[in-house]
C-alpha cells in the first residue's frame, strides 16, 4: 500500500505536458497546475494573447499583461515536491521491516535496490541489460525515471493495458470487468506506447517539413530583398557618377532623385518584410508546438496527461493545415523594385541628372536583322525567336543566347508541345513536327496555303491541342498531333485572327487596335480596344492577361497587366523607348521566372 502511495504521489508531481515532476508550478482559473515554461510554450503558440487555453479541460484564463509569471503558484504543490525530493528512498526489494536505503532505481525492473541488492541484480544474466540510474542523478533531476504505474483498484497489478475509446490504461483484471463491452478496444500498453511514439515520429516529420517548406519561402523574400537592394545600390551609385561629373548646384536634385529611389524600393522591402514576418511567426509557432508534441521523453500515462496530449496534436494538425506560401506575391512586390533604374540626360539638360524609369535588364539586337516572325517560351524557361529567313534562336532571362536551330525551316510560327517537341508553321502554312534533337517527323497536317488563307499565326495549348489562323480566310484550324484534316474549324466573323494565343477554354485575338477574348466557337466574350495604339497579348505566369500597347510613331512601348475579363490590374513598364524598326510587327512573352520579353523585328527586350 506503501508503493502505491508513493506511485500515486509520483503521478501527481508531474505536469501532463512536459510528463516531468512540476518546476515553478503555477495554477490556472480551471484549478489544473502546469510547469511556467509549459504554460509560457502554450501562450506563445497560440499569438501571445490575453487568453491561455486549458490543455486538459480547454478551459480560458485571464493572463495579466500576457505575463505567465503572474499567475498564482501552487505552494502546496511546490512544498511537497521540495518534501518528496528531501526524502530518502528506501530499498523496495528487501522484505525486512529494517529496509535500508536505495543507492540505485531499475528502470526495467521498477525497482529501487540498495548496495546489496544491486550487487545480485547486477550478477543475474538476464538483468545485465537492464537501464540501472544512480540515485544522485534522479534527485539532481538530470535524468527521468520511467514508473510502472499500479492499478488504483488493484494496487498490486501493473496497468498493462489501454482502451482506445476510454482512453486509460487499464489491469487486466479491469479490463475483463469493464472494457469488454461492445465499442471498447483494448490493446497492450506496449503496443500503444509504440503506436504513440511511432505517431509522434510522424508528426515530427510533418512539422519538419512544414517548417523546411516556410524556411525556403523566407530564403527566397531574402534573395528576392536582396535583389531589390542591389538596384537601389545601383541606382545610387549611377546617380552619384552622374553628379561627380556636374557642379554642386544639382545638390538638391541628386538627393530628390535618391529619395525617389528608396521611396519606391523602400516600399518594396517593407512589403516583403511583412510577408517575411508572417511567415516567421508561423514558423516560431509550428517549431514550439511540434517539440512540445514530439520531444517529450515519457508517454502520457493518465487522463490529463493524455487530455493535455490530444490538445496539442490537435493544435499541430491545425498548424499543419496552413497552405504553403505562394511565391507569386514575392515576386510581384519584388518586381516593382527591380524595375527601378536611373536614366541620364543627355545634351543641353545634363544639369538636370535625369530621372528614374523602369527597369529594362536586357536590350538584345537579334542576330538577324528584320526577320523576327514569332517568339514563344520554351519547356525549360528560354525564349525562342523564330525568324522568316530560317532558324529558331534561344535566349535565357538575363538575356544570353543559348543555341540556333531548325536553320532550314522559314519560320512563320513556332510552338512547343509538353514532350518538348517542336511544332513549326512555315511561310507556306505548312506545320511540321520535330523531335527535341530536331528530328523531323512524319506527321502531315492539312492547312490552308496561303493563297486560300493569307497569313497564318500557330499556338499550342496545354493539351497539345495545336491551332493555325488565317488572316484572308477568317477562321482558326483546329489539329491533333495525328496531323491529317482539321478536327475542327473557329470562324473569325467580323474580325482578322492576326496574332493568336491560346488561354484557358479560350482563345485572345490580336488584330489592329484590339484585343478579343473569344470562346473555341468563336462568340467574342470580351475586348479591349486601345485607342491609337496597337496591342500584343501574352498570357503570365499567375493566368493573366499581359498586353503590350505600342506607340509606332514616336517607339514608346508599355505594358500592363489584366484579368481574365480583360480588366485592368496595374502598370507594369510605362512608356519605355525602343528602337523604331522598319517592320511594324511584335511579340510579347514571359518567362516563367517572370520576367518579360518583348520582340520586335531586330530586337528583344527583357523586363524585370
Amino acid at each position: 500500500m506503501a508503493d502505491a502511495l508513493k506511485n500515486a504521489i509520483a503521478q501527481s508531481l508531474e505536469c501532463p505536458v512536459c510528463l516531468n515532476t512540476f518546476t515553478d508550478p503555477k495554477i490556472l482559473s480551471c484549478s489544473h497546475t502546469y510547469c511556467k515554461t509549459c504554460l509560457d510554450n502554450l501562450l506563445e503558440c497560440h499569438g501571445n494573447e490575453q487568453m491561455l487555453r486549458c490543455p486538459v479541460c480547454r478551459a480560458e484564463t485571464q493572463v495579466p499583461n500576457q505575463d505567465v509569471s503572474k499567475l498564482p503558484a501552487n505552494l502546496a504543490l511546490k512544498s511537497l515536491i521540495e518534501d518528496v525530493k528531501n526524502q530518502y528512498q528506501f530499498c523496495t526489494n528487501c522484505k525486512s521491516e529494517d529496509k535500508p536505503q536505495a543507492v540505485v532505481y531499475c528502470q526495467d525492473c521498477g525497482k529501487y535496490f540498495c548496495s546489496t541488492c544491486q550487487n545480485k541484480h547486477s550478477q543475474w544474466p538476464d538483468f545485465i541489460s537492464h537501464d540501472v540510474l544512480a540515485m544522485s542523478e534522479i534527485v539532481s533531476g538530470n535524468v527521468s525515471v520511467r514508473r510502472y504505474h499500479k492499478c488504483r483498484k488493484h494496487p498490486k497489478d501493473d496497468e498493462g493495458w489501454f482502451c482506445s475509446d476510454c482512453r486509460r490504461f487499464a489491469c487486466f483484471k479491469c479490463v475483463v470487468m469493464e472494457h469488454t463491452n461492445e465499442g471498447h478496444r483494448v490493446i497492450e500498453a506496449a503496443v500503444y506506447e509504440s503506436n504513440h511514439m511511432k505517431s509522434n515520429e510522424d508528426l515530427k516529420s510533418k512539422a519538419d517539413n512544414k517548417r523546411s517548406c516556410f524556411q525556403k519561402y523566407v530564403d527566397f523574400i531574402d534573395e528576392q530583398k536582396e535583389r531589390v537592394s542591389n538596384v537601389q545600390k545601383q541606382c545610387s551609385d549611377d546617380i552619384n557618377e552622374a553628379y561627380e561629373d556636374l557642379v554642386r548646384q544639382v545638390t538638391e536634385k541628386k538627393e530628390i532623385l535618391i529619395s525617389e529611389v528608396k521611396g519606391r524600393t523602400e516600399e518594396v522591402e517593407k512589403e516583403l518584410d511583412e510577408m517575411k514576418k508572417s511567415v516567421q511567426e508561423h514558423i516560431t509557432n509550428l517549431t514550439t508546438i511540434a517539440d512540445m508534441v514530439t520531444k517529450r521523453t515519457k508517454i502520457p500515462l493518465d487522463m490529463d496527461a493524455l487530455a493535455a496530449h490530444d490538445t496539442l496534436c490537435q493544435d499541430l494538425q491545425e498548424a499543419l493545415k496552413q497552405e504553403d506560401p505562394d511565391y507569386k506575391q514575392p515576386i510581384q512586390s519584388s518586381r516593382k523594385g527591380k524595375s527601378v533604374n536611373f536614366k541620364r540626360n543627355a545634351g543641353m539638360n545634363e544639369l538636370g541628372l535625369g530621372k528614374i524609369v523602369n527597369a529594362v535588364g536586357k536590350n538584345i539586337a537579334l542576330p538577324t536583322k528584320n526577320s523576327m516572325n514569332g517568339m514563344v517560351g520554351t519547356p525549360d524557361d528560354r525564349m525562342a525567336v523564330g525568324y522568316g529567313s530560317g532558324g529558331v534562336e534561344t535566349f535565357s532571362a538575363d538575356g544570353q543566347h543559348q543555341q540556333t536551330v531548325l536553320k532550314h525551316e522559314d519560320i512563320r510560327g513556332v510552338g512547343f508541345l509538353s514532350d518538348d517537341r517542336y511544332v513549326v508553321l512555315n511561310r507556306s502554312n505548312n506545320i511540321t513536327l520535330y523531335t527535341p534533337e530536331q528530328t523531323k517527323l512524319n506527321a502531315v497536317f492539312e492547312t490552308l496555303s496561303q493563297d486560300e488563307g493569307g497569313f497564318a499565326d500557330l499556338t499550342v495549348d496545354g493539351n497539345d491541342v495545336i491551332y493555325v489562323s488565317y488572316r484572308k480566310a477568317m477562321k482558326i484550324q483546329v489539329f491533333s498531333l495525328a496531323g491529317g484534316k482539321a478536327i475542327r474549324e473557329i470562324p473569325c466573323e467580323g474580325y482578322e485572327p492576326e496574332q493568336i494565343t491560346s488561354y484557358n477554354e479560350y482563345m485572345i485575338i490580336s488584330f489592329g487596335s484590339k484585343i478579343r477574348l473569344i470562346d473555341k466557337q468563336g462568340v467574342v466574350k470580351y475586348e479591349l480596344a486601345k485607342l491609337g495604339d496597337f496591342p500584343y497579348a501574352a498570357v503570365s505566369q499567375w493566368n493573366t492577361i499581359l498586353i503590350a500597347s505600342l506607340n509606332y510613331d514616336i517607339g514608346l512601348v508599355s505594358i500592363d497587366e489584366y484579368t481574365n475579363e480583360l480588366k485592368h490590374i496595374q502598370n507594369l513598364v510605362t512608356d519605355y523607348t525602343i528602337e523604331k524598326p522598319e517592320r511594324d510587327w511584335y511579340y510579347l512573352q514571359q518567362y516563367r521566372s517572370a520576367e518579360i520579353a518583348f520582340c520586335t523585328p531586330d530586337r528583344l527586350y527583357i523586363f524585370h
